[in-house]
This record gives C-alpha cells, structure tokens and sequence, in this order.
C-alpha cells in the first residue's frame, strides 16, 4: 500500500493509485493500440485487392475489448482524475469501434462482397477513431 503521504518506491501518483493499476493500465493501453495497429496495418495493404487480412478480426477485437476495459479503470476512480472520464467521448469511440466490428465480421463472413469501398471504409473509421481519442479534449 501507498502511505498517505505520497508515493513509495518511485512509483507514480499519490493515495489511493496504486503502481500496478497504473501498471495494468499501461499495459491494456498498448495492447489497445495495437489492435488499432493491426486493424489499420491489415486494411491499408489491402486496399488494392480488396480482402480482410486474418489478423484484423483479432486486432479490431482487441481494440474493443482493452478500450472497453480502459473505460472501466477509468470510471473506477482506480488510474486517472474523475475528471478524465469524458462518456460522451468514449460513446463516440465505442460506436465507431462497433461499427468497425461490424464491417470486419461482415467482411470475414462473406469474403466474395469485399470491395475497396468496404476495406477503405474500415481504414477511414480506424482514423476517425484514433482522431476523436487524439484531439477531442
């Protein structure tokens, strides 16, 4: 336990953050955004012949879930200020991260109706999404 005081053994924020929520946190974090990676990386490529690469499915729910959970920690009061907890935002990102879902499972399950429009259509939303987390304040 943190002592009242401050923080103990380097570790960062005061009473009651504890090190490994804010360890745990990071951690979620990253894998949060390489899902997003995977998701981006794996659409972008395929943009030309259109196809959902293998690894999109599992990136987009990646992202979904470890955003879901980043929510939770937040909402708990456990990382971050109450302050941080913007729900209208992650509302927004929550239904653009459906929606990517939506198009990777449509897009998995009948591969032959893949079009440019489809693939492109998941990159841009993965951009939006990365833009609404980056610059809505």
């Amino acid at each position: 336990m943190v002592p009242v005081g401050g923080a103990s053994r380097g570790c960062p924020g005061n009473w009651p953050r504890l090190c490994c929520v804010n360890t745990l946190f990071g951690i979620i974090l990253v894998l949060h955004l390489l899902g997003w990676a995977i998701v981006l990386g794996g659409t972008v490529t395929n943009l030309k012949t259109p196809r959902i690469a293998m690894g999109v499915l599992h990136g987009v729910l990646t992202a979904l879930v470890t955003g879901i959970l980043m929510v939770g920690l937040l909402s708990s009061g456990a990382v971050g200020d109450e302050e941080d907890v913007n729900n209208v935002k992650f509302a927004v990102k929550l239904l653009v991260a459906l929606a990517v879902t939506g198009l990777v499972v449509f897009g998995n399950n009948r591969p032959e109706k893949v079009t440019r429009g489809l693939v492109g259509g998941i990159a841009g939303l993965v951009v939006v999404n990365v833009a609404v987390a980056v610059l809505w304040q």
